[in-house]
């Protein structure tokens, strides 16, 4: 059902995987980026990308032209080229003037933006004249920090969260890289920057995680009132939220055409399903286990204490990951039909989940 990966006792900030799952990029919460290969079913670290000054905030890996793009603190990003020994950084032209917080590719791998705490989003496109990756600025109405991003199927829509508790979606086309979009059910302005849908859940709480469906009719978001929302482009636009009894929700990932998988500082993954007629608690993912602390003697307890200094057995959380969840990404098949997803922690652990043991419990969720 799950797998568990461990890269140290610092949380991994962001990661990201290569196309064939054989490689993994992490940043262990500082201003380097380690690359794991898989030989022999262990994880080796086979390179260190340290460009960067301060602390890295996002990583994405473009499955098809096999380049990583990363952010960071120290207001840059770069992307990475493996030249067949080393990666190789080209730099980005952002001009903002703030830490950047998040960064992802888009489906074409042609353009790729960058959150920040500029309050705008940097959308950029090469220019093999200077050798750089320029950009674009969104702005408006942003009055927060970009938290979070990801972008349509159709490569030119882009949806961004903010710490002003929004959830917006943009026209990113970009004329110089690419054709002029058709209309689609979320607008027909698109014109780079029209804001094609700002949504709110009516209530207070950052949003931490933005995701299109599949077939990019619906985005869910998730905030730090421990709400999930989601909105559906082809239903008038209609909003359905749901505030939940959990801490708050860190990450979602779609894994079927009404199936949203969430996750945050309850340390395990849940599985939502998203109708129109609401949205519905359907499983934990990880189911946590009993630590048996309640058997231990009390002449056993003490020594611990006296020899460790701590209560080993208190301590220890009942589920597979042992801190607070920071990142949901794809590890094997699509949003429309999802095999396994990841999730990486502040516990220092990647773990890789297989969705396929959960069809019970998720069958007829999915939209053939």
């Amino acid at each position: 059902m799950a797998k568990a990966h461990r890269f140290g006792v610092e949380p991994i900030t962001c990661h990201a995987w290569n196309k064939e799952q054989t490689q993994l990029a992490i940043s262990p919460n500082n201003d380097e980026v380690h690359i794991y290969g898989l030989s022999a079913g262990a994880w080796i670290k086979e390179h260190t990308l340290s460009e960067h000054t301060q602390r890295v905030t996002g990583i994405d890996w473009a499955p098809q032209s096999n380049r990583i793009v990363t952010c960071g603190v120290d207001r840059n990003a770069y992307v990475w080229t493996f030249n067949g020994s080393k990666w190789e950084p080209v730099l980005v032209i952002l001009r903002i003037n703030r830490a950047a917080t998040c960064v992802k590719w888009s489906p074409l791998e042609n353009k790729f933006a960058t959150g920040s705490g500029a309050r705008l989003v940097s959308v950029c496109y090469y220019e093999s004249e200077n050798n750089w990756w320029v950009s674009k600025h969104i702005k408006k109405p942003i009055r927060s920090t970009v938290t979070c991003l990801d972008w349509h199927p159709n490569n030119y829509l882009l949806a961004c969260g903010s710490s002003d508790f929004k959830a917006r979606v943009y026209s990113a086309y970009v004329k110089e890289a690419e054709k002029k979009p058709a209309a689609n059910e979320w607008g027909s302005k698109l014109t780079f920057a029209a804001i094609l849908g700002e949504y709110s859940n009516g209530g207070g709480g950052w949003v931490h995680s933005v995701c299109f469906s599949a077939t990019g009719t619906k985005l869910a978001w998730v905030g730090h009132d421990s709400s999930i929302s989601v909105v559906d482009a082809a239903n008038n636009s209609l909003i359905v939220t749901v505030k939940t009894n959990y801490l708050p929700f860190s990450s979602c990932l779609w894994v079927g055409e009404s199936s949203l998988v969430v996750a945050g500082f309850d340390n395990l993954p849940l599985l939502f399903k998203c109708t129109a007629g609401g949205i519905t608690f359907v499983n934990k993912i990880d189911i946590p286990k009993k630590t048996g602390g309640g058997s231990m003697t009390a002449m056993k307890r003490f020594q611990q204490l006296d020899n460790k200094g701590r209560d080993t057995e208190d301590s220890k959380v009942a589920t597979l990951h042992q801190n607070a969840i920071r990142q949901l990404t794809m590890h094997s098949g699509s949003k429309a039909s999802c095999a396994k997803f990841a999730s990486g922690g502040n516990d220092g652990q990647i773990v890789v989940w297989d969705i396929r043991s959960l069809e019970s419990q998720i069958a007829g969720l999915r939209v053939s």
